[in-house]
């Protein structure tokens, strides 16, 4: 069994690595963006890290407590995705022996979300204030919720990634991402860059949530098609880092045109956190 304090740094680690992944259109070390900064980000990691990891509260109460020191710190959204994603994932690592265990616990701790922890969500949801995140029909988040939180994802989960993960038990990052990034890190020993792939190969595949909420459709097409080259030219590079001027084009294109493929970013993040919960519990 895995330590708070294991968790926690396994969780800072994995944000910072993503911060080192130059992902077109996002936040990183080689580009601020959308009013953002690489700072806000390792603050939030920071700030977030104790209460995301604390074995003494709740699935609901980590992700509320984590939202609000986050809030409290940088004062705007910058890791609500990678806080819901991270804190199941988290509170299964505090339960196991072995990386087999992970996926098998995690699956346990989503079938077994309360109305409770959908409120303690809700509020942390409100508190963030995400972009493009509009009124619901059903389970609004600026109402009480009446059903669990793994219910309000399953009304949510066909135009939300993040919360598609919790209806599928992570099957974008168990069966697709940490694949892809193992087998990039393989190929170039780098987490940094391995984490990029990840990016890119999951941009290819599937619209960013991000962006379908605030374009629909405009944009999807052509980030999907520019990412698959940029896919395609990762897979055939020996040295990564070559690419980073094909990169900064891309990243200006996109944030000229306000394309922010945050809902990817997060799911980077927690397949960088997946592999490293993994390789400490092996």
């Amino acid at each position: 069994m895995l330590s708070q304090q294991q968790l926690s740094t396994a969780y800072q680690y994995a944000c910072e690595v993503e911060l080192q992944a130059f992902k077109p259109g996002n936040v990183s070390i080689y580009a601020d963006g959308h009013d953002m900064t690489v700072e806000d980000f390792r603050v939030s990691a920071e700030q977030s890290a104790a209460p995301i990891s604390n074995i003494n509260y709740s699935l609901g109460e980590r992700i509320y407590y984590a939202v609000k020191a986050t809030r409290d710190a940088v004062g705007c959204n910058t890791n609500l995705g990678i806080i819901l994603l991270s804190a199941p994932l988290l509170m299964a690592a505090q339960k196991v022996q072995t990386a087999d265990q992970l996926r098998v616990q995690l699956a346990e701790i989503l079938t077994n979300t309360t109305v409770t922890d959908a409120m303690w969500v809700f509020r942390a949801i409100a508190l963030a204030a995400p972009g493009g995140l509009g009124e619901s029909k059903q389970q609004d988040v600026a109402q009480k919720p009446s059903v669990t939180l793994t219910q309000a994802m399953q009304i949510a989960s066909d135009k939300d990634r993040i919360a598609l993960q919790f209806t599928t038990n992570y099957k974008d990052v168990f069966d697709f991402l940490v694949l892809r990034y193992n087998l990039a890190f393989n190929q170039w020993g780098d987490a940094g860059w391995s984490a990029v792939a990840v990016f890119s190969a999951m941009l290819a595949k599937y619209p960013d949530s991000h962006i379908e909420r605030k374009y629909g459709n405009l944009h999807t097409r052509m980030v999907m098609d520019t990412m698959a080259l940029v896919d395609d030219k990762l897979s055939e590079a020996k040295k990564p880092e070559q690419l980073v001027d094909y990169l900064k084009i891309i990243d200006t294109k996109f944030k000229l045109a306000g394309i922010n493929p945050g809902t990817t970013a997060d799911l980077t993040v927690v397949t960088v956190l997946t592999v490293q919960l993994q390789q400490l519990l092996a």
